[in-house]
This record gives C-alpha cells, structure tokens and sequence, in this order.
C-alpha cells in the first residue's frame, strides 16, 4: 500500500475545489476510484482528459502497483502548447 500525494493543477484543482490531497491506494485506479467516489460529475467529466504523472512519469497503466510515498500529478490539457 502506498501513501499517495494527488496534485490537481489547473481546470482539475478548480473541479476537485483542493489543489492536493492524501490517499492511500495499492494501484493508480484505486487511488482515483477513492477520489471520484467523493466528488460530483463535473470532477469526473475533467479527469477523462487529463494526464496522470505518477512521479513525474506519465501513468499508462493504470493498474500499475503502488509501494512507499508516491506522488501523482493531474494535468488538464493546457491551450498554447
């Protein structure tokens, strides 16, 4: 199990109305089920578009393996590049 730090930046921190908060989850997609099980369809609708960076590496599989203290970034699409 790992203690997980979730970085909302942008449009994702103004739909998860914190801009971080603690989880611990065994995988990517349990940290996020734990997350989206709190929060209301607008949350939802943002994260299908947003990038997950699980130590500055971009999340593919989101039933990767979580161990010790990790830190998941979510980014919105940004406009200009």
């Amino acid at each position: 199990m790992a203690r997980v730090v979730v970085r909302y930046f942008a449009a994702a921190r103004d739909a998860a109305g914190v801009a971080q908060e603690t989880v611990d989850a065994d995988t990517i997609q349990a940290c996020l089920s734990v997350i989206e099980a709190t929060r209301g369809p607008e949350f939802r609708r943002v994260m299908k578009v947003c990038t997950l960076l699980v130590d500055g590496l971009r999340a593919r599989d989101l039933d990767r393996q979580l161990l010790g203290d990790v830190e998941i970034d979510v980014l919105p699409p940004f406009a200009g590049g």
